[in-house]
């Protein structure tokens, strides 16, 4: 696949700067929450800021964090069916709040309510980054008896039981425990789990505030830069066609490419990659829902035209050099190879994807020994298997 080769660190880094500005992360330090900013456009959906106060309540460094994906504070005794929940919210591009057992960094199990959001770019309703915040909250158990609440009383010191319990788990205790006849602790794992938390109306009041205030910072330092970013998707056209899992694998694809339903009317754009915005010089809002032909002017090649248009009828490949047209009138040749994307099970044609090049550039490429025709066949792969694979994802979500 021929994807971004920007290191990590540098997209890491950008991540914040080139959106909320440096000074973003000295006044978020400030708030007095336990949460983590993190960034689906990077492969791995990394963590690219973690606050003060959730450092200090996990254990970690900053250094130990940042770059990694929000697993890092999961453990052996986290729930699964919470963390697919987590994934499927990331996936749909909404809201969630779960109750979740989490790990300092020297094993001690702790709980949380985790409430994460997306916040969105007002420009074109791009998810921009991944809110969670963590909540440390100490559900109490349901199980009765005396003797269940002695041993609590006694050997916890009045704190939670075992892992709900935010201090460290003493072996001792857990030793007295297994000594107690018909006492199942396996048992007490699956009675105590996410489910059967409950949190109170202050700790829900709690992450609401919490969201609440960093929007407002977040909202507050895009607007030093004019990328503007909001809690709701504010531009009703974006991702028209394609899911929030597809939209995400192809943001990662940096060269020039739009994907095409030949399911709608006309044909239209249903994904435009920031490479190709650029090159053409349209906003994203101007290029979704319209067919290829607005790049079209006054010189372009009917006959070429026609050659595109009998490609996607007969569902073929096909190679055409055309005139097109920037935002700003300007023409340039379009080396532009064009092919049929078929669904998760290969049997129907879900999208045409299109790769421009712009043949200005052509020999530059050449001169770097790099074949033109095999880079857009790399992004042909990669925009494939893209499209495959979020169609697999959503058949095992449903």
């Amino acid at each position: 696949m021929f994807m971004e080769q920007q290191p990590m660190g540098i997209a890491i880094e950008q991540s914040i700067n080139s959106r909320y500005s440096y000074w973003v992360r000295e006044a978020l330090d400030d708030l007095p929450y336990n949460f983590t900013i993190t960034d689906p456009s990077i492969p791995g959906h990394p963590i690219v800021f973690a606050s003060r106060e959730l450092l200090k309540m996990s254990g970690y460094s900053r250094e130990e964090v940042i770059g990694k994906n929000g697993r890092i504070f999961q453990g052996a005794k986290s729930n699964r069916r919470s963390v697919m929940e987590i994934k499927q919210a990331i996936r749909e591009e909404r809201s969630i709040q779960i109750t979740l057992l989490n790990y300092q960094k020297n094993g001690t199990p702790f709980w949380i309510l985790f409430h994460m959001f997306p916040v969105f770019s007002k420009e074109d309703g791009r998810v921009i980054h991944f809110v969670g915040v963590q909540v440390p909250v100490t559900p109490k158990p349901r199980r009765s008896g005396s003797e269940f609440s002695r041993i609590q009383v006694n050997l916890c010191d009045n704190a939670a039981f075992l892992g709900f319990c935010r201090r460290e788990v003493c072996s001792d205790t857990v030793a007295e425990l297994s000594r107690i006849p018909n006492l199942d602790l396996a048992a007490e794992d699956t009675e105590f789990n996410d489910t059967a938390c409950k949190v109170s109306d202050l700790e829900k009041q709690g992450a609401n505030s919490a969201m609440g205030s960093i929007l407002s910072m977040l909202t507050h330092y895009s607007q030093l830069t004019g990328k503007l970013v909001s809690e709701k998707r504010c531009c009703s056209s974006y991702m028209s066609g394609v899911g929030a899992s597809l939209n995400t694998s192809l943001g990662r694809i940096k060269q020039s490419f739009v994907l095409t339903d030949p399911h709608k009317t006309d044909i239209p754009i249903v994904y435009a990659s920031d490479a190709f915005l650029e090159m053409t010089g349209y906003a994203r809002h101007e290029v979704l829902g319209r067919n290829c032909r607005f790049l079209s002017g006054e010189e372009t090649d009917l006959s070429t035209q026609l050659q595109v248009t009998n490609s996607m009828q007969t569902g073929k490949a096909c190679t055409v050099c055309i005139l097109n047209y920037r935002k700003d009138r300007s023409p340039f040749w379009n080396c532009l190879y064009i092919s049929p994307v078929r669904n998760a099970s290969g049997k129907q044609t879900a999208y045409f994807v299109e790769v421009q090049m712009n043949v200005n550039n052509y020999n530059e490429k050449q001169q770097q020994n790099l074949r033109p025709e095999m880079m857009q066949l790399s992004v042909v792969a990669a925009v494939k298997v893209a499209v495959r694979t979020s169609g697999m994802i959503a058949t095992t979500s449903n």
